[in-house]
């Protein structure tokens, strides 16, 4: 027998290596959209403020919402992914069917409001039923459908512990946006509407993409099973 051919006979034994994890940068810029994503989500939320100050409510809405449609349009010609585009449009659009229809501008926030609420909701009650939301959405968006994480207590506690943040915080923000939307503070909501998006929400997710890369490095080994 030769040498190639006792080599051919060996049987596979090393095992598969795991894809590693996207960075850190990698992961918030996916999720974020990059830079371009973050502006043009805001664009047309920021072209209702100022058109809505200088004017009236009814061409601010169709500013509005001319905008967000351009920015969806120009993402499809250029063959770019249109999620955060598509979201925007849907947010923008609600929001500003429903300011049409009642005829007050206070009104183009209400849908954020509302989805921010039941959200934060969400959040603890999963974080109390031990079924942590922020752990699921980690495992469909980083961890391609995998969750060993629900077997290992280190790793539960901690996405129980960053979905009870996620909850308080989106809580928080929504509360000063409902607190302005009932005092019918309309411009200091939009702006609240603006400052209070996407920084927190960065600010999250950094925390929570950090906080379970240290904790998936500290985990101890799988001991290899006894022969």
């Amino acid at each position: 027998m030769t040498t190639g051919q006792h080599r051919a006979a060996q049987p596979e034994t090393d095992p598969p290596e795991e894809e590693p994890l996207p960075t850190i940068a990698e992961q918030m810029a996916d999720q974020l959209g990059g830079w371009r994503g973050l502006v043009e989500s805001s664009i047309p939320v920021v072209v209702f403020v100022f058109a809505n100050i200088i004017g009236e409510l009814r061409p601010a809405v169709i500013a509005s919402v001319a905008v967000a449609l351009l920015i969806a349009g120009l993402r499809l010609a250029q063959r770019r992914p249109v999620r955060h585009a598509v979201n925007g449009l849907f947010g923008v659009g609600v929001g500003a069917a429903i300011a049409w229809r009642t005829g007050d501008e206070r009104d183009f926030y209400l849908p954020g409001i509302l989805y921010g609420i039941g959200y934060g909701v969400a959040l603890l009650i999963s974080a109390a039923i031990r079924q942590p939301l922020v752990g699921w959405i980690w495992s469909v968006l980083v961890a391609k459908g995998r969750s060993e994480w629900r077997t290992d207590p280190k790793l539960v506690r901690t996405f129980t512990q960053l979905t009870v943040l996620w909850g308080v915080v989106w809580l928080a923000k929504v509360g000063v946006q409902a607190g302005l939307y009932l005092a019918h503070q309309d411009t200091a909501l939009g702006v609240a509407r603006l400052v209070l998006g996407y920084p927190p929400y960065a600010l999250l997710l950094l925390i929570t993409v950090w906080t379970v890369r240290r904790a998936t490095r500290e985990a101890p080994p799988t001991p290899l099973p006894s022969v």
